[in-house]
């Protein structure tokens, strides 16, 4: 009972949350099924790394160009019925890409589309939800919240890529995207039992003025800049090693479908471990530091994946990996959401998803460009110094705390 009322499962206190999580719990799995299974389709079919960051951008390209949009629609509708409508698009999105793999009409070109699709969804879906982790737990328990769910994230990361790898070898892609339809459910199931209280949403100013008005806090609180700052790199130069995972586990340590899986789940289950240690702090002290560090830890550890070419060797180099990257992104979101006032979390949420999603598809074209012209390897270790670099610079930054004038020390 300790855990549950003040310890690391304190958020789950909170009804909604508790229905929240266990759709998630499901659903989570099923996505990271998919995820898998397009990337190894897109391979596959095409044989080419442009083209595998060509799909990662198709799947996250929208949400950089349409972010901005879905916080401006998270701070002005009611973020529970948005992500009803965005999670029901979802499941629908899986279910067509999952007919055209199992009747054997699939082309390239369809994965790109529907990937698109998704993409647009998520636009709308991830500021919503990140928004709404507010609304579910209130100010004590957000940061809990965050860890929980990014454990939720990174469990499903260990067992669905694991289940996928499996799966593909066995029947092909099509049954990942079939069931990752099915997982929907249950995340639909929790969200359509929760009670929800109406909280007013200003709608007076225009939407126009509401991106400007987002905008405008962000680049002026410093310590919101530099953490986007810091995660924006990370997510450039860093989260792309997963559209370039198939090339490592195919070409460089020889493996196949079932070596991909193994590789993102060891990045998963550091990931996992980096969460529930974030689940059991208490407060946001010290967290700028625990994102520095993070990004620092992520950086170093793509360069030693990258120079790998032993598999059971870059299995651990994986979990360091994962568990770096979300040291960061869990420290940089508790910050986010702690700092800012909520008729604005929506927008800042959003250039929170933007530089998490948006601009990981950015650098996985990049990335994948880079591959075919020096090879996976070289281009991987590239992207892990800029980060580390990035990592070392926030380290410098002293400046910054007031979370409204920026005056003071840095995060």
């Amino acid at each position: 009972m300790r855990d549950w009322r003040s310890g690391t499962l304190r958020s789950l206190r909170h009804r909604n949350f508790r229905l929240f999580f266990g759709g998630q719990l499901v659903s989570l799995s099923g996505t990271w099924m998919q995820q898998v299974a397009q990337a190894w389709l897109v391979y596959r079919l095409t044989g080419s790394p442009l083209l595998l960051g060509l799909a990662a951008f198709a799947t996250r390209g929208p949400i950089l160009l349409l972010g901005l949009a879905g916080g401006v629609a998270a701070d002005r509708l009611p973020r529970h019925r948005t992500i009803v409508v965005t999670q029901t698009l979802a499941m629908l999105q899986a279910f067509a890409i999952a007919a055209l793999v199992l009747s054997g009409r699939v082309e390239v070109w369809h994965v790109f589309v529907l990937a698109a699709v998704l993409g647009v969804i998520n636009a709308f879906d991830m500021p919503a939800r990140q928004a709404f982790l507010f609304e579910m737990v209130g100010p004590e328990d957000v940061s809990n919240a965050i860890a929980l769910n990014s454990s939720a994230v990174n469990a499903a990361r260990i067992v669905g890529p694991s289940i996928a790898g499996i799966v593909v070898a066995a029947w092909g892609e099509g049954i990942c995207f079939l069931v990752n339809g099915i997982s929907f459910l249950a995340v639909l199931a929790g969200l359509l039992a929760m009670r929800i209280e109406r909280v007013p949403r200003a709608r007076a100013r225009s939407p126009w003025r509401d991106v400007a008005a987002g905008l405008h806090y962000a680049w002026h609180t410093r310590r919101v800049r530099s953490l986007i700052v810091l995660l924006a790199a990370s997510s450039l130069l860093g989260m792309p090693y997963m559209t370039l995972m198939p090339i490592f586990a195919g070409d460089i340590l020889g493996g196949g479908s079932r070596a991909l899986g193994f590789l993102m789940g060891a990045a998963g289950a550091g990931a996992l471990v980096s969460a529930l240690a974030l689940a059991g702090r208490k407060g946001t002290k010290g967290l700028g530091r625990h994102a520095a560090g993070g990004a620092a830890l992520f950086g170093a550890s793509l360069i030693a994946f990258a120079a790998s070419r032993t598999f059971w060797l870059s299995l651990p180099f994986a979990a360091l990996l994962g568990l770096g990257m979300i040291a960061q992104m869990a420290a940089t979101n508790t910050l986010l959401q702690t700092i800012v006032p909520d008729d604005l979390r929506g927008r800042i949420m959003a250039l929170y998803a933007m530089s998490i999603a948006g601009l990981a598809p950015v650098g996985g074209l990049v990335m994948g460009a880079a591959a075919d012209l020096v090879g996976a390897p070289w281009a991987l270790a590239a992207g892990g110094a800029v980060v580390l670099a990035t990592a070392a610079w926030f380290a410098s930054i002293r400046g910054g705390t007031n979370p409204h004038t920026g005056a003071g020390r840095g995060p």
